[in-house]
């Protein structure tokens, strides 16, 4: 039987742009909520009287509460109604981001972090599958390539937005931007989404469920809290063991189940994987970059942090504009073309950071920094057009959540491998154990910069490489 689709509903189509604006809105603050708070944790920990590691929770749970809840809520989505479960979740941000503002001890604020990431969770696991739903295909590319530029904006505008904001005010607006912002676009969302009309009645996969869930919390707190006090302590040695025991138990569980909460059935299509799998590569390679270049810019060189903002908004901005055109080209010459011209920009890009010094003119720094948007610009849309299109309306909701799943995975294991990578490189070049920045010694910085930009760039070619041998393949059919 053939679902029914927003696409032929005239009063649907009429409002279809103002729905991506409401959907755009959550997806840019639950996005940006995962980096804008790194700034402020100096102040934070100050302020709360608490040690710099502690508050690092406030990033780190937000995190992965987001990566353990987003299987399910893209399963629910399904089930009950991506539009239902993306307004509960615009609802719960909200809220968690009004409490996160209130000066009220750490634990108050780690439980704020948690309502706010739930409702994260919600909006970014349904986003795509409402746009792939609400668009019609020929304009579905520049839609999604709309979403695409506000995550990109999000997840790399927040150290440049955070110290604007830092610079007049206390750290609780950080949190307190998100609420007049969150209330428009929940009125915007009442006056103009829809009511759902893909549902099914398949049952939710608990079990499984749960098991992800504690994959997910055990791996990222080994990860976590090893960087604090070494990976060979045996409590992180059996955090991995226990996520390494629970990821079998998953598997061999999801491989038996009838609606199992992550279809991997969905992984034999070979579009869908190759798209998952560039889309975490690149979120790894950017987290590199977003970890890097504020050490290069306010260590090494020297720029005040709200300077060295504006350097890093190169980056958001030029993917805001060039996502939308690249979705555009997308809808009418097809994408795959376009994710591999986006991934050999990106691969450019790390060649250019790999090569800075301290004697590296900025704008030569920014060049490459506006060439890494670009290439983001390029790839993104095009990206998640593939992945939302490879599946039927039924998996619209796992395909949007393994999609946002990949995104957050990409972030997190960017982080940690990128601090890993740089201060293991800048260990072997000083001859002994580093740990931080070294003010004395920025050549040893830049030593272990352009090793890790090595390593970015490996992880970029190898999704360049991927996605030119599926565009090889796909000539011969396209001819």
């Amino acid at each position: 039987m053939k679902q029914p689709s927003f696409a032929a509903d005239p009063q649907i189509q009429k409002h279809r742009w103002w729905i991506l604006v409401a959907v755009c809105l959550f997806t840019f603050m639950s996005t940006l909520d995962g980096s804008i708070v790194n700034i402020a944790l100096p102040v934070m920990s100050k302020d709360l009287s608490i040690p710099m590691n502690q508050a690092e929770w406030v990033v780190s749970i937000y995190l992965i509460i987001i990566c353990a809840l987003l299987l399910l809520f893209g399963k629910l989505g399904d089930k009950y109604g991506k539009i239902r479960i993306f307004k509960i979740g615009s609802i719960l941000f909200t809220i968690g981001s009004l409490l996160c503002g209130f000066n009220s001890g750490l634990a108050m604020l780690l439980g704020a972090r948690v309502i706010q990431a739930v409702g994260a969770a919600m909006t970014m696991s349904t986003n795509n599958g409402i746009i792939t739903e609400v668009f019609p295909f020929q304009e579905r590319g520049r839609a999604l390539g709309m979403i695409g530029s506000f995550v990109a904006l999000g997840s790399i505008a927040g150290p440049g937005i955070g110290g604007l904001i830092l610079a007049h005010l206390s750290w609780g607006y950080i949190f307190w931007i998100n609420v007049p912002v969150g209330i428009i676009a929940m009125i915007l969302g009442q006056l103009i989404l829809p009511k759902d009309i893909t549902t099914n009645d398949s049952p939710i996969d608990k079990a499984g469920a749960s098991l992800f869930a504690v994959v997910m919390v055990t791996l990222f707190a080994g990860i976590f809290i090893g960087q604090e006090i070494g990976f060979a302590k045996p409590a992180i040695l059996a955090l991995f063991a226990v996520a390494l025991v629970a990821l079998v138990a998953f598997v061999m569980l999801e491989l038996r189940l009838d609606h199992p909460i992550l279809a991997l059935q969905l992984f034999k299509n070979a579009r869908f994987s190759i798209s998952i799998l560039c889309a975490f590569l690149i979120f790894v390679a950017n987290f590199f970059f977003n970890v890097i270049s504020p050490f290069y810019l306010e260590n090494a060189r020297g720029l005040a942090a709200n300077y060295a903002g504006y350097a890093l908004m190169t980056f958001p901005i030029v993917q805001v504009i060039v996502a939308p055109i690249a979705g555009a080209i997308s809808d009418k010459i097809g994408p795959e073309l376009l994710t591999f011209i986006g991934l050999v920009i990106i691969s450019i890009s790390q060649i250019g950071y790999m090569v800075s010094n301290l004697t590296t003119p900025l704008w030569f720094f920014m060049f490459f920094i506006g060439l890494v948007g670009l290439g983001n610009g390029i790839f993104q849309a095009p990206n998640n057009s593939i992945v939302m299109s490879s599946v039927e309306v039924k998996d619209l909701g796992v395909a949007g959540g393994i999609n946002a799943l990949a995104r957050e995975l990409g972030m997190v294991i960017g982080i940690s491998a990128a601090t890993t990578v740089l201060f293991d490189a800048m260990s072997h070049t000083a001859g002994y154990k580093v740990t931080s920045y070294l003010p004395a010694h920025p050549e040893i910085f830049i030593a272990g910069m352009r090793v890790a930009f090595i390593v970015s760039l490996v992880i970029c070619l190898i999704a360049t490489v991927i996605t030119g041998v599926r565009l090889l393949q796909r000539q011969p059919t396209t001819k």
